[in-house]
């Protein structure tokens, strides 16, 4: 055994450590159907280029988790890998003249010898990047499998365009009315895409929530919002002229005789009939298209309309009622018409307003009170009048009735919706996984054969930003069509990247199947512990859910859900703002680590505050994690050339102040188990460990016993410490132990008679006021615990010649006497 240094020198340390771990391949997980097993895993990131403090924070987090649960004899997998298709690399391929595969696999490289470089326990022979067509291949296959299933069509749509990168974006990556990735505002285009019909999975998606106990409120709650189920009636409302109704959904049908205007998307058949033959109308529809479609856009733009001309016929009343032409009426969500109540519904008032159409109240308040649209919608529910033969009826009482009426003339059925839309995976840049589809003029739609997977991307290409280089390349395109061999026409979209991510967990799981995923994906899934950021709620955490729906019907040994437990870190600020290079205000993780050395980094990330709350960047916190680290080295350092070999124990020869640290180390086991295995707060339990090691530099007895309290103690915190800190509790515990690795050394149990006291400090109350504290032994009884306290002297004081009527003992915490 090598002699203990007396300075602390992390770098030389961490190298070793990690050294030995790479030689041992320490972290490599095999399936062990006799023992039980735990997956953690945290959100792959993009090769960029550098680790930024939210990597390292997400990343430190996952391996605790993973290093605590190892040491409770669990069988660990903590894979890593990269989501490498995407945007940045093409850009940086602009700007630099790299290849985007060239710019991604150098990235890679940088980014893996960091993560090592931090410690953390990767299994690195399950390494993916999603970018590799070992890995896509089986997204193309199984996109094939679900375009046989009718689960993906395409069809032209109205879609969010990005004019800077050239691409279509997903509502959901519409950030207020900007593109998420390099805030351009977006445009309104239409286009053909292919869609992954996500719909038909909703309700499942919803009910299945309730299951996901182990995720945090707030993001299923997101999710179910985002999914938006909805009870309605679907009606029509015949055009005069027109053969076909307008057919419109609504959830508060209580509100129907209240309609005076109905609206249709720009994009509707009956706006752009009413174009052909108004020039001021038409302007409007083209003023419309080049407006983004998101929702939350929708809510900010200005409400604009014109009159189409048109008129529709009232299912209940035969009243004729004026079509307009609307901006916040999208073609894609739902019939693309919608019914509008202004005195109900505040978009439709101030609509009504500006254009001076006509406002109807039909629902009032129960009580008369509140309820005047004059200056506003009433939007709450009441009851009717001017309404007909509904008048009187509550509007629980007219949903029922008008549903009824309008289902026995058969204008209307009642209609459970949902605000989810399809996914729209298709998008127009380079970097992404081909779409594996060939169009024939004779054969039509034609998937591209198994035995031809994958359709890989052709490195010699033109990036200039102009359009997407697979359109511009002089062969890619151009391919025989499978089923007549005549020339055909390949695909030329990719797809968007959230598919690559919604099923890397489960390649994790089994990395060299000769199919998507193989009989390891039972053992190992569902992911015992996800980690990743809040922002991620709804994109990537709801597509992930779906396609692991989509896997299991498709027969794959996957669980009905991908993610037992959830935990969204929170961002890491500098001066109170996000850390971003635009502001100047980033922190090079790398060079910490050169200074401090990786514990030193890991153990502030996790100290600094809870995992779910932001952390605030401190240089000072990070020099105090470093100093502890130090006094802990200085300690064990102490206590090694001091004290060993410790003698043992002698449990009947103990004093108080060996007891005393005694419990307090076998308290601190109790508390740092629990904020680790349960509570995930790992700086409560990184406070109770510097707690229990000022404690123990404040003890200075010599005793045998002592020695070996000492011992026990810091072996403890070693053992506790060693999930954050893992390479100098590694070093530290060979000099405590004289053993080998920790890696799987159990972790230490709680002593429940070391926590014991001898005796304890009761309050004594006289008439429920306090009026003494005593002293009793820890098994005394009640009858032992009563006398003591009548004979306290400050309580016979305060009972003086009182007959005493009832003592009341609350075991371990107090006793009222009653006089």
């Amino acid at each position: 055994m090598r002699r203990m240094e007396e300075s602390y020198k992390p770098l030389e340390i961490e190298q070793a450590i990690q050294q030995s771990w790479e030689d041992t391949n320490a972290f490599a997980a095999h399936e062990d159907s006799n023992r039980e097993k735990y997956y953690c895993l945290s959100m792959f990131p993009y090769p960029s280029g550098k680790l930024h403090m939210g990597h390292v924070r997400n990343y430190t987090i996952g391996d605790v988790i993973s290093r605590f649960q190892r040491m409770q004899g669990k069988n660990v997998l903590q894979p890593m890998g990269w989501d490498a298709f995407g945007l940045p690399a093409e850009n940086a391929a602009m700007q630099h003249g790299v290849h985007p595969a060239d710019w991604t696999y150098e990235n890679i490289e940088y980014m893996r010898d960091q993560l090592k470089r931090l410690g953390f326990g990767y299994d690195w022979n399950r390494e993916l990047a999603t970018c590799d067509p070992d890995y896509y291949r089986w997204e193309q296959w199984f996109f094939l499998k679900l375009f046989e299933k009718g689960l993906v069509y395409k069809k032209t749509a109205p879609v969010n365009w990005c004019p800077n990168d050239l691409t279509v974006l997903a509502n959901e990556q519409v950030i207020d009315g900007c593109c998420w990735r390099c805030d351009t505002p977006v445009e309104r285009k239409e286009i053909s895409q292919w869609f992954l019909k996500i719909t038909a999975y909703a309700d499942e998606l919803l009910q299945a929530l309730e299951t996901l106990d182990g995720w945090p409120e707030q993001v299923r709650t997101m999710q179910a919002n985002w999914i938006g189920r909805s009870e309605g009636v679907e009606m029509d409302f015949a055009v005069s002229g027109e053969n076909a109704a307008l057919r419109i959904y609504t959830t508060r049908p209580d509100t129907l005789m209240g309609v005076t205007y109905l609206a249709v998307a720009a994009e509707h058949p009956l706006a752009l009939k009413a174009a052909e033959t108004n020039a001021e109308i038409a302007r409007f529809v083209e003023e419309c298209k080049v407006m983004e479609t998101s929702e939350a856009a929708m809510e900010t733009v200005e409400k604009k309309g014109i009159d189409s001309g048109i008129k529709a016929v009232h299912p209940i009343s035969g009243e004729q009622v004026p079509v307009w032409i609307a901006n916040f009426v999208l073609m894609g969500y739902g019939t693309g018409a919608v019914m509008a109540v202004p005195a109900h519904d505040q978009r439709d008032f101030e609509f009504a307003h500006k254009y001076g159409i006509a406002i109807k109240q039909v629902i009032h308040s129960l009580d008369d009170s509140d309820d005047n649209c004059a200056e506003q919608a009433f939007t709450d529910k009441g009851i009717l009048r001017n309404s007909g033969e509904f008048d009187g009826l509550t509007s629980e009482q007219a949903f029922i009735a008008i549903a009824e009426k309008l289902e026995k003339e058969n204008r209307g059925t009642r209609k459970t919706n949902f605000r989810l839309r399809d996914w729209g995976v298709s998008r127009q840049r380079y970097w992404g996984a081909p779409v594996p589809i060939i169009y024939c003029d004779d054969c039509g739609t034609v998937p591209v054969p198994e035995d031809q997977l994958p359709v890989t991307l052709p490195r010699d290409i033109v990036l200039d930003g102009s359009q997407s280089p697979l359109v511009a390349h002089p062969t890619f395109s151009h391919v025989d069509c499978p089923k007549c061999g005549k020339p055909a026409r390949r695909e030329t979209d990719t797809f968007d990247t959230f598919m690559e991510s919604s099923w890397y967990f489960a390649r994790f799981a089994s990395p060299k199947a000769d199919s998507m995923v193989d009989e390891a994906a039972k053992y190992w899934l569902p992911v015992d512990q996800y980690i990743g950021g809040i922002e991620h709620a709804i994109l990537h955490l709801l597509y992930a859910r779906f396609f692991t729906k989509l896997m299991r019907d498709e027969g794959m040994p996957v669980p009905d859900e991908p993610f037992k437990n959830l935990l969204t870190q929170g961002m890491v600020l500098k001066d109170g703002s996000k850390m971003s290079k635009s502001k100047g205000n980033t922190v090079d993780p790398q060079a910490l680590i050169d200074q401090y050395g990786a514990d030193t980094v890991r153990l502030f990330i996790m100290f600094a505050s809870p995992p779910e709350q932001s952390l605030e960047w401190s240089d000072s916190g990070v020099e105090g994690a470093f100093r502890f680290l130090r006094r802990l080295w200085k300690q064990v350092h102490q206590h090694v050339h001091n004290d060993l070999p410790a003698p043992g124990l002698n449990r009947n020869a103990l004093t108080d102040d060996e007891k005393n640290l005694r419990r307090q180390l076998h308290q601190t086991i109790e508390k740092v188990t629990d904020d680790l295995g349960r509570r995930h707060t790992f700086n409560t339990a990184i406070a109770a460990n510097m707690e229990l090691l000022n404690a123990i530099a404040k003890f200075t007895a010599d005793s045998d016993n002592a020695k070996t309290i000492r011992q026990e103690a810091l072996g403890a915190i070693v053992l506790m410490l060693s999930p954050i800190v893992p390479h100098i509790c590694q070093r530290l515990w060979e000099h405590l132990e004289q053993s080998g690795s920790l890696l799987d050394t159990e972790w230490p149990k709680a002593d429940s008679s070391a926590m014991q006291l001898d005796t304890l400090e009761i309050v004594v109350q006289v008439n429920g006021k306090l009026r003494g504290k005593i002293s009793v032994a820890a098994g005394a009884s009640k009858e032992q615990i009563e006398a003591i306290a009548l004979g306290d002297d400050n309580v016979i004081r305060f009972i003086e010649d009182k007959p005493v009527k009832k003592v009341i003992v609350v075991p371990n915490k107090l006793v009222n006497i009653v006089v």
